[in-house]
């Protein structure tokens, strides 16, 4: 899918590793699922702020062609410290900012979102001034995002941050919502993807991503996302947007 196709276009935020991002529902990428990344979202929608959790599969949201959305994607275990909410509390869901802020806090952002005529900068100036007055995440927390990303085992990346490996498995969980496996299994789905959207063969993707075979890159996509490699490649997949 081309951009002139899809709604979804994104930009770099203030905040290290965090992304700005709206969608416009079109008929083109309705049904592109939305990938596990590892991520949380705070979003606006329909003049409401929602918290989109870290996904362990392809999310399919049912909203109408024309449905408009605005949201800022944190880095992967960065999000917990400014939301207040530990990310297997969200994991997979999808809940209204008021559930976790004071109702009249969050009334008085939304209303500030909705009349804003940029409310990605308005969502960012909300995270900005957040990420000024609470603790910052572990600064381990990105160095276990890229120790997995870059293809570590388990045990390695535990040894590279200084923890064993329950402590590790825990801090993943508060952080990412889940064990570091599976973030890890979630990274590298993200790279096969992008690796293969550059027109690189299956095979040689799976190779350089980390799968034992294209096959075992299939087995993945099916299990991650629920549809087979190639359709997933041509369905305008997003990540965490919804």
């Amino acid at each position: 899918m081309d951009a002139a196709e899809s709604g979804y276009r994104e930009r770099p935020a203030r905040l290290a590793g965090a992304v700005l991002w709206t969608r416009t529902v079109t008929r083109h990428d309705r049904a592109a699922p939305v990938l596990p990344d590892g991520c949380m979202d705070l979003l606006w929608r329909d003049g409401a702020l929602f918290v989109a959790g870290p996904d362990t599969t392809a999310f399919r949201p049912e909203v109408p062609v024309g449905t408009a959305f605005a949201g800022i994607r944190f880095f992967p275990g960065s999000a917990p410290a400014l939301l207040g909410v530990p990310a297997h509390e969200v994991r997979d869901r999808r809940i209204e900012l008021a559930d976790l802020w004071p109702a009249a806090t969050v009334r008085e952002m939304t209303a500030r979102i909705d009349d804003a005529a940029d409310r990605t900068a308005a969502l960012e100036e909300i995270a900005v001034r957040r990420a000024a007055v609470v603790d910052p995440p572990d600064p381990r927390l990105r160095r276990i995002v890229m120790a997995l990303d870059a293809g570590r085992s388990v045990a390695e990346t535990a040894a590279e941050t200084g923890l064993n490996a329950r402590s590790l498995h825990r801090r993943s969980l508060a952080a990412f919502g889940y064990g570091p496996k599976t973030l890890a299994r979630i990274l590298r789905l993200q790279r096969a993807v992008a690796t293969a959207r550059t027109g690189i063969p299956l095979a040689d993707t799976a190779a350089r991503t980390g799968y034992a075979d294209q096959a075992h890159l299939s087995r993945e996509v099916r299990e991650l996302v629920g549809m087979p490699l190639g359709e997933l490649l041509t369905s305008g997949s997003m990540t965490n947007c919804e």
